[in-house]
């Protein structure tokens, strides 16, 4: 994100490489030099042409990327415009890093599959080894019609920034955050959206979350990400102008699997903005919009705002003029009610740290499913020292099964692994995700392999997300029911998420409150005499018990964000009012 090579798309560079060989391209008749397989006899014994054979796949794998103002570096609609880079294009299409698809394909099968099949790609390198014809302008197919605007079509709503945001030259990479609020009354079911970053010079890649009324509070108990929370308490995050970063010093867990967290720092003081926020959509290079199944949609609860998180690349200070964008997203409502509803989760170790020089440092990450679920689709996320991320499920009874194998990680095409049927993953089954960081100096796009490297907004540092797409039934109307007060007595005492996330619940009256410190008390609504929800913010309160009625925890559910907290030892906690 922040070095220069970062500007262009992995194609580009090695493009770039190989321009020269692409001008000596044998003329038709001549003998060529093939450093890359040849054809198979079948494809090399006919004559290929452009109009004819290798148009037709360029128009039905390449142009959306490969035509004027797209990202790709150059055109592939026309003849003239493939012409030049032949030998460059037989290069990446015969080792397979285009189309990019970099998922193995032993595991999980995916709709949106770009590979070109063995029959395609003889074609293609016929085509050049054959002196890159032609051929008759009469055989060529259709030239492909391109949306312009909204690909999604025209949007029920479109939210936007209140202002361009300005990017300077000269700085460093900008993470920054804007809240957009929806001002919906009601629930809203999303069936398609589309990001438009504004201007694809400086925006490198744009997340939308959503971010409902309980998340906005909680966001506000962290300080809104600016580092050190009401508490007093020295976060592990600090703030380096607009980029959030982890201290040096910070606790280190590499494998996250094996510590109570799983790896994830949700309720550290200062977490930052995207803390429990689910993602709606995302544009960054080489990811398709979403669009929902039929019967299939997100969900956005009345009252929540639309969180942007962008990255301004500046390049490590190469642009040569300042710069200036203004990202929107635009919205479908679903029709009806949906079958099924949609959610994104981040499965995350945020407290790894790399040590200079290493080549292969293993991270880990865990969640446990809360529920019955069907997974739908996948998205690794790693920076520049990303090497590899596989996915794996752990089922209840211990079967283990690899759901996603990505042993070449690219950054500059974050690609999203829709599943052709999804893949049942029961109550009780964790997901483990393992990925592995190249920091030595055989990583040409490593910024500095002589320096530790933490988890961090700017590519110079690294992440460690698996993004996990799924689908389960859509929440229940709350209906409140009468039960005796008793009860909350049973419930009342301090329950721990985290060290530094704590939720303090006491009966007052004929009331039973939760309160998390520096905000508000809330009133949990009973449901049943286990079951509560909290009007207005989107969130239900289950208390969990042990055999013979203990209370040990309860669990969390913020407008489908699962979290449970552990009963602290009880103490004296005063009910009020009774």
């Amino acid at each position: 994100m922040t070095t220069r090579f970062a500007k262009y798309s992995a194609l580009a560079a090695a493009i770039i490489v190989s321009i020269v060989a692409a001008m000596t391209i044998p003329a038709p008749g001549q003998a060529s030099i093939a450093a890359t397989p040849k054809p198979r006899l079948e494809e090399a014994n006919r004559h290929v042409t452009f109009a004819k054979d290798v148009a037709p796949i360029f128009y039905s794998n390449c142009v959306q990327c490969h035509r004027p103002g797209d990202i790709a570096p150059m055109s592939l609609l026309s003849y003239k415009e493939a012409r030049p880079w032949a030998r460059s294009i037989r290069e990446m299409v015969a080792t397979r890093q285009m189309p990019p698809w970099h998922a193995d394909p032993r595991y999980g099968r995916f709709a949106n599959d770009k590979q070109l099949s063995l029959r395609e790609i003889d074609t293609v390198v016929a085509w050049v080894d054959q002196g890159a014809a032609e051929g008759d302008p009469k055989d060529l197919p259709p030239v492909p019609a391109f949306v312009e605007g909204w690909e999604i079509g025209t949007p029920d709503v479109i939210l936007s920034m209140s202002e361009p945001y300005q990017v300077p030259t000269g700085g460093p990479d900008q993470y920054v955050y804007f809240t957009i609020p929806t001002n919906f009354k009601e629930d809203k079911w999303i069936a398609a959206a589309e990001i438009h970053p504004g201007n694809k010079a400086v925006v490198h890649h744009v997340m939308a979350f959503v971010q409902p009324p309980a998340i906005a509070m909680l966001a506000k108990m962290a300080g809104g990400g600016s580092g050190d929370g009401d508490s007093g308490v020295r976060s592990m995050y600090y703030k380096d102008g607009t980029l959030s970063r982890v201290r040096m010093d910070a606790r280190i867990i590499d494998d996250g699997c094996r510590d109570a967290s799983g790896g994830s720092s949700f309720g550290e003081v200062g977490a930052g903005k995207g803390t429990g926020m689910s993602l709606l959509s995302a544009y960054a290079p080489g990811k398709d919009i979403e669009v929902a199944e039929p019967g299939q949609a997100r969900r956005i609860p009345a009252g929540s705002n639309i969180v942007f998180q962008v990255h301004y690349s500046n390049f490590r200070g190469a642009m040569d003029k300042p710069e200036s964008a203004l990202s929107s997203i635009g919205l479908i409502f679903a029709k009806e009610p949906p079958a099924k509803m949609v959610v994104a989760l981040g499965i995350t170790n945020d407290y790894f740290k790399i040590p200079p020089g290493k080549p292969n440092h293993e991270v880990t990450a865990c969640y446990t499913v809360d529920r019955d679920i069907q997974a739908i689709e996948y998205m690794p996320h790693m920076h520049l020292r990303g090497k590899d991320m596989r996915y794996e499920a752990i089922y209840p009874g211990g079967r283990r099964e690899t759901l996603l194998w990505v042993p070449q990680y690219n950054f500059n095409w974050q690609a999203i692994y829709k599943l052709k049927e999804p893949v049942a993953l029961p109550k009780g089954t964790k997901i483990v995700i393992t990925a592995h960081f190249d920091n030595s100096e055989r990583n040409k796009y490593n910024p500095d392999p002589a320096k530790a490297v933490r988890w961090g907004d700017p590519t110079y540092d690294e992440m460690m997300i698996g993004w996990l797409g799924y689908t389960v039934d859509p929440p229940k109307p709350n209906v409140a029911v009468t039960v005796d007060p008793a009860i909350y007595d049973r419930y009342a005492g301090e329950y721990s998420f985290s060290p530094k996330f704590k939720v303090r619940v006491v009966r007052s009256g004929d009331k039973l409150m939760a309160q998390v410190a520096g905000l508000p008390p809330v009133e949990l609504i009973p449901e049943s005499e286990t079951g509560f929800f909290i009007k207005a913010l989107d969130a239900e309160v289950s208390f969990n018990k042990a055999a013979g009625g203990r209370v040990t925890g309860l669990t969390l559910d913020l407008s489908g964000l699962v979290l449970t907290a552990n009963r602290e030892a009880v103490s004296s906690v005063p009910s009020a009012g009774h």
